[in-house]
């Protein structure tokens, strides 16, 4: 049985919010409070610890009141700096990463993918959904991990590897579907422009 207190989850805030003109995504509006920090509630109690990986805005993010680690790597490399820089800090034997820009992700994520994890012996568990056009599809910035494959992340990003799924592949990966009639269709939907959030904060 993998516990809740062998968990540490990392909200992924390092990008460059590039198409949504720049902004730190993490911290736009989202129903009255910014976004990373609603990401960080519903997160918080699905695991032991909570980290914060973003580049800019550290003061704002610190005052989350959880430890914010920037990238290890330079140059925004995209979101496998996150899982590196969270799995060098990681104290606990597994690792659940989750964006920042998609807030309405499932409030029992942690548990259906440490289940399948256990009851798969995987190395990882990836979330899967179903998209706008009915095709289920992973969602590989949802992902839990042992902490043991950092070496391994190491070498595939020094490597010049940049894909989430060309490194998940190396491993035992299972891929958990979130698309039971009870699952929210728009748990995993992100929040790419200031007019998708908005249009997420409708009920």
């Amino acid at each position: 049985m993998i516990h809740t207190g062998d968990i540490t989850g990392v909200i992924l805030a390092g990008g460059r919010g590039s198409r949504m003109g720049g902004v730190d995504k993490g911290l736009q509006n989202f129903n009255g409070m910014p976004m990373a920090l609603h990401t960080l509630m519903r997160l918080q109690p699905q695991v032991g610890e909570v980290m914060v990986n973003a580049n800019r805005n550290l003061g704002a993010y610190e005052a989350f009141g959880v430890p914010v680690w920037p990238d290890v790597l330079a140059d925004y490399p995209g979101p496998l700096a996150g899982f590196l820089t969270a799995l060098e800090r990681c104290e606990t034997p597994w690792l659940v990463t989750v964006p920042c820009d998609t807030p309405l992700f499932p409030p029992d994520l942690v548990g259906r993918l440490a289940h399948a994890a256990q009851e798969q012996d995987a190395e990882i568990a990836m979330a899967a959904a179903r998209e706008e056009d009915g095709q289920i599809r992973t969602q590989p910035v949802f992902c839990l991990m042992r902490i043991e494959l950092m070496e391994s992340l190491v070498r595939f990003t020094q490597g010049g590897g940049r894909k989430i799924d060309a490194w998940t592949a190396l491993h035992k990966t299972v891929v958990v579907p979130f698309d039971s009639p009870a699952d929210d269709p728009k748990a995993f939907f992100n929040a790419n422009t200031l007019a998708e959030l908005h249009q997420l904060e409708r009920p």
